[in-house]
Formats: structure tokens, sequence, C-alpha cells
């Protein structure tokens, strides 16, 4: 089925709503993206894109540029908190080498030049109310004006209207978890490399950005005190250094360079039950938000913006287009959740022989099988989206 002309609204103008709906407009449709922000901008932070999510920009047409304005990563290196490297994953190993550490206001202004490229219509300042689906779906702004177009797709995050519609409110779960997020100037010379230091209740990950001129900082404490899900909270610095004043010294340089950072409570969502209704549909965080832990919430949005627009070309049937697309990617998005989920206990092990012998076994296993280590990340990073059909 040619999309040629079908009206399409994608609400929300994030990493997985610009690339649906450039990867829409590339097949013809006539997408437009209503934001609500006055402008298409990120905070500070950086992100890691992985061969899967690559595989999708490129196959978009942006990934030469990405490649040329990212950081290419070279490895992973697991570290205690206070002696240094415990092992090492090197990512030069991986049979497609295409794993960067971008900014993501890079990746963003990215996608919305090819969006925009491709023909589509980005509008500011639209603030959605609520989202009907059915023949005739509806996306009802606060200002009074309903839109009535052929499709809608939720790319609208982790408070998303369009999921709310969908499946109704859901109660996200308090991980007991905050992770404070920071960008400072790389005078440190860190090389391509993300670095987790990790100590008991917290780790600390940091990794260069924008041809390695800044560090990203993302530090994570277990604790019981409830923070909003914001991305906008700001805290101070000495609360930062004070709750990682007993990591090493290499964690306290960086951490001496903060001027401004910012703090957000880790909430697990349940993935959604339905991620479709008649002509109505979401994706991404909408769908499936994911703990930071496994780094992939960028590319399983650019994953399922693949998978949407290619499933909704191979059929006369827009509806059921959406049915295969969330039958495409629910079980993956779970995998990938559960896997993300799973990885904070071992950064945080507290009790110290415990602790002991799991590095230990970490350095064995990357002495004498680093390969192996490496390789367990397989069934992640080698899946390749845009070769399904």
């Amino acid at each position: 089925m040619s999309l040629l002309g079908m009206k399409i609204v994608v609400i929300g103008a994030g990493i997985a709503g610009l690339a649906v709906s450039r990867a829409l407009a590339m097949r013809g449709a006539s997408v437009t993206v209503m934001e609500q922000a006055c402008e298409i901008t990120e905070v500070g932070a950086g992100l890691q894109i992985s061969p899967n999510g690559f595989a999708v920009l490129d196959a978009l047409g942006l990934g030469k540029t990405l490649a040329e304005t990212a950081v290419q990563a070279e490895a992973v290196s697991l570290r205690d908190y206070r002696k240094g490297e415990v092992t090492r994953l090197d990512l030069t190993r991986l049979q497609n080498r295409h794993y960067y550490f971008v900014h993501r206001a890079d990746l963003i202004d990215l996608l919305a030049s090819g969006a925009r490229e491709a023909g589509v219509k980005i509008r500011l300042l639209q603030h959605v109310k609520q989202v009907v689906s059915g023949p005739r779906p509806e996306v009802q702004l606060r200002s009074g004006t309903t839109l009535h177009p052929d499709l809608v797709i939720g790319a609208d995050g982790l408070h998303s209207p369009t999921r709310t519609a969908l499946n109704g409110a859901d109660k996200p779960l308090f991980t007991n978890q905050v992770a404070w997020r920071t960008t400072i100037p790389n005078t440190l010379n860190l090389p391509p490399v993300a670095r987790v230091h990790m100590g008991p209740g917290r780790h600390v990950v940091s990794y260069p950005l924008r041809q390695g001129k800044l560090i990203n900082i993302v530090a994570v404490q277990e604790r019981h005190q409830w923070v909003e899900e914001s991305w906008t909270h700001a805290d101070t610095p000495d609360n930062l250094r004070s709750v990682f004043a007993d990591f090493g010294p290499e964690v306290q340089q960086m951490l001496d360079q903060v001027t401004e950072v910012k703090l957000w409570g880790l909430f697990r969502h349940p993935v959604a039950a339905n991620w479709h209704a008649e002509n109505t549909a979401i994706l991404g965080d909408a769908a499936h938000p994911t703990l930071p832990f496994l780094a992939q919430g960028a590319s399983m949005g650019l994953e399922d913006a693949w998978a949407l627009a290619e499933e909704l070309s191979q059929t006369d049937d827009p509806n059921a287009g959406l049915a295969a697309f969330q039958a495409r990617r629910r079980a993956r998005a779970c995998k990938v959740i559960d896997a993300a989920s799973g990885n904070a206990w071992k950064y945080h092990l507290g009790f110290g022989p415990l602790r002991l012998a799991a590095h230990t076994a970490l350095k064995l296993g990357g002495a004498i099988a680093p390969g192996k280590m490496l390789h367990q990340f397989d069934w992640l990073y080698l899946h390749d989206e845009t070769r399904r059909a």
C-alpha cells in the first residue's frame, strides 16, 4: 500500500516522533507534527546510539551526518568506585561498530532537519488536550481547535495523553532510585569510553560528547525519598557531590566541575497493553518507557519508528498495519525493559564480600573470554529492524 496522501498527525517532536515522521513522509504520507514547546530543542544531556539504533538512522539517510558529529564509542569500562577498572567491554569487537555517544540536542536537530527535508510540517506551541480514536480520529487542542487526520500517532512520552486514551491512566512505580544528569567541559581529556563507576547503592556513568569537548554525567542513587518524574527538576551541585563524596579521585575531578545539575526520580511504567486503537497508535516512551540502565531509550524509539512506518506501508488497512506493528515490537520492547531493570543491582552491590566476588568474576571473565562478555549483547546490538521485512 502506498501512504501517498494519507494525512497523519504525530504528537511530540522527540526522537521517536521526528523519526517516524520522516519515515512516513519518505513513503508519501502528509505528516504534521504537533509539539507543545515553543521551539525544537533539548536540554543539555547525552545519550547512546547503539548499532541497532544507528541502523534506523542510516536507513533514514541520516547515519553519515550523525557519524560526523557524534563520538564513536570504543569501550565500556566497568570500574570499582574506589579501586579503578574491573573489566572492559571492547566495542571495537562488535560486528557492527556503529556505536555512538550523542548530545541529545544534536540528534533532535538532525531528526528535525530530516523531517522538514522530507516535507513534514512541524507546528510548535500545540498543546494536546485529548485524543479520541475512531473512523475519524480527533486531536483536541487546548486552544479549542480539533483536528481530524486519517491517522494519529502519539510519540508524546511518559505522560502521553494518547496512551491514556488507549489504556486509561496507569500507576508508575517508584524504583527507589533517583538520577542526576549534567554535562561538564572535557578538561580531563577523557577518551571515547563509557565509564561506569560502581559503588554501594550508587553508580556514576560518564562519557564524552561533541567531538570530545564535553563529558556527559549520569549519577544514580538508591533512596526512598520520592522525587518527581521530570527531567527539568533542578538540584544543587553540592547535593550531588555529597552523595558521591566517598567515590575515588576520577569521579571527584568530574563532580568538582559541575555548575548546574538536574535530578529526577526513576519510575517503572507498565508496558502499555494497547499500542493502537482505531486509526490511533503510540510508540517509543509512550508505549514502553524504560529505565536508563541499558542505554536503549533512544534506540527503541528509532526501532519503533521504522517498524510502524514499514507495517503501515505494507497493507491497505491502516488498522491491520497498527496491529502488525504491536505484534512485531512488543516482545522485543519487553525484553529490553526487563534487561535494563535488572542491571541496576549489579552496579549497586553494597555487601563488601559480595561486591568483591562479583568484581573478581567480572575481571576474570574479561581477561579469559572478553569476546564472550560482549557477545552476550548480540541479541540487542546486532538486531536490525530495517531488515525485518
